[in-house]
């Protein structure tokens, strides 16, 4: 039988999302491609129990993730009834609709009838009878807006999700979707955008500051950019890598000489800050409180304390951002 150790909550900073009560930790376990059929089992409890462990409160899903898609969540929901079923109200998990699911018309994108479809397979498979969030995962160019957030207000209004958020949503959309809501009664608690050090689109494009306007949370996945901020290509592509195989998430073509270098200098200023790359990456995605939780994958528990480890030290001062701003903009 799984205890978790007593001391938790010692270290893990826990920053409240918008105006919510709820607060999330600073780093935030996302279950995407190393919780499936071709993991171990054990690895797979073992990542969870860590986290648990270390403070990591919320775990991420969707849908399809895996792969097979809906494996991550058939593997968290056989974690909680073997290791977490007295600590569910100590936990939050999340979980998100709007890719492809199964076959016909009715299978992805953000209809009423698919979301609050998808949401009960969801719950049939990790055996909960709520997620704590409950995301649309991409905006849907043929439903009105007005549809979608209509069905995730359903998902509170069912007691079958207790908040909503909202992903890769742009600015004028996260805008549109939290006026919607605010209507009906459900305030649009988070975004998750893709951010990091090499990809600040929540910078450039205005949402950071929409968000902060908006008093909505944010969480940021692929903040070590698909691994290439993980230490792992300081000397060009390794074998066993993402960007080796066909991974469609990171192009071999991507890791170019000069990308190389600018991690290479970036790794630097890890090593004066006494951090490893992820560390940084993920300090600097936390710096100045804007975004409530950095989302992170693991495939085995040394890995997972070596990003929770950079909480640890997430203050920079002005020279090392500037320094960092010169690598990765020249």
């Amino acid at each position: 039988m799984y205890t978790p150790h007593p001391d938790r909550y010692a270290d893990m900073p826990y920053r409240r999302t918008g105006r919510s009560g709820l607060k999330l930790p600073a780093l935030s376990l996302g279950l995407w491609h190393n919780f499936g059929p071709d993991r171990p089992v054990e690895t797979q409890r073992a990542i969870l129990r860590r986290a648990f462990d270390l403070g990591v409160t919320h775990f991420d899903l969707a849908n399809n993730y895996g792969p097979p898609p809906g494996s991550a969540e058939s593997a968290l929901g056989d974690a909680l009834k073997a290791d977490f079923a007295p600590y569910r109200d100590e936990l939050v998990i999340s979980t998100k609709a709007g890719y492809l699911m199964w076959p016909g018309p009715y299978g992805e994108w953000g209809s009423r009838k698919y979301l609050l479809s998808s949401l009960d397979q969801s719950l049939a498979r990790m055996g909960l009878d709520h997620v704590d969030i409950f995301y649309s995962h991409r905006p849907d160019p043929d439903t009105p807006l007005e549809e979608t957030m209509g069905a995730l207000h359903t998902a509170v209004q069912q007691g079958k999700a207790l908040y909503v958020g909202v992903s890769n949503y742009s600015p004028e959309q996260t805008r549109e979707a939290a006026r919607i809501l605010a209507e009906l009664g459900t305030p649009l608690l988070i975004h998750q955008p893709r951010y990091s050090m090499l990809d600040r689109r929540p910078e450039t494009s205005g949402l950071l500051d929409t968000l902060g306007e908006l008093q909505v949370g944010s969480i940021a996945y692929s903040p070590l950019e698909q691994g290439l901020l993980t230490g792992r290509y300081l000397d060009g592509i390794p074998e066993d890598s993402r960007a080796a195989s066909d991974s469609p998430f990171l192009d071999s073509d991507a890791v170019t000489g000069e990308l190389v270098g600018r991690l290479r200098a970036l790794n630097d200023v890890a090593a004066d800050r006494g951090q490893s790359l992820a560390q940084l990456a993920l300090a600097w995605v936390l710096r100045e409180g804007r975004v409530t939780s950095a989302l992170v994958g693991a495939s085995s528990p040394r890995q997972l304390e070596d990003s929770v480890a950079a909480v640890g030290n997430l203050e920079f001062g002005a020279d090392e951002l500037a320094r960092i701003d010169e690598i990765v903009k020249k």
